[in-house]
């Protein structure tokens, strides 16, 4: 399984959830200041109910206060989630590249069959969606053949062109069409 984060959509890598890494962050460094603010003017303050300038906390600065650790177990409440739910998301959408790798595989692999014969060959006949086993039984295949011109628009007789196309669908129903033109010029 890979890891990564984004979506793979038409080719291009969506930095959809790196932006929100990034706000994330942002959110985490305001919380940040907010706290050592709030700790200053609360807790370490002059007029503070928590410390007063005879206190024994105010010689002794080590450890933390009780009210500190309540802060910094309420920001972790608030932060923690926001930093792991992107990338829950991003996980379990990172099978997805993996089935378009498998899926296009396959259909490459049915057009290289196909293409091995001539114009005039009786598998290249034309016809409409027919089933093609793939090999594996998580993914359908189906391929066409049919007569096109020069414009690739499909008349009624053959023009000297066929083009062939496999369809190969993944397990979660989505498909991938592989095209490819064979002619009868020599």
């Amino acid at each position: 399984m890979e890891f990564g984060v984004g979506n793979m959509n038409n080719d291009k890598f969506d930095f959809g959830n790196l932006k929100i890494y990034q706000k994330a962050i942002k959110y985490i460094d305001l919380v940040c200041k907010i706290t050592k603010y709030l700790t200053k003017t609360i807790v370490m303050g002059k007029c503070s109910e928590l410390r007063t300038p005879n206190s024994e906390l105010l010689v002794r600065d080590k450890g933390f206060t009780l009210i500190e650790i309540i802060v910094l177990i309420v920001l972790a409440g608030i932060i923690i989630p926001v930093i792991v739910i992107p990338f829950a998301t991003g996980i379990r959408g990172s099978a997805k590249p993996e089935m378009v790798t498998k899926a296009m595989y396959l259909a490459q692999q049915r057009m290289e069959e196909l293409m091995k014969f001539n114009y005039t060959n009786a598998v290249l006949s034309p016809r409409a969606f027919t089933s093609f086993s793939t090999g594996d039984p998580n993914y359908t295949g189906q391929d066409e053949v049919v007569y096109v011109d020069s414009n690739l628009s499909t008349p009624s007789g053959g023009v000297g062109y066929k083009r062939i196309c496999v369809r190969v669908t993944d397990p979660e129903g989505t498909t991938y069409d592989v095209y490819s033109v064979v002619t009868d010029f020599p």
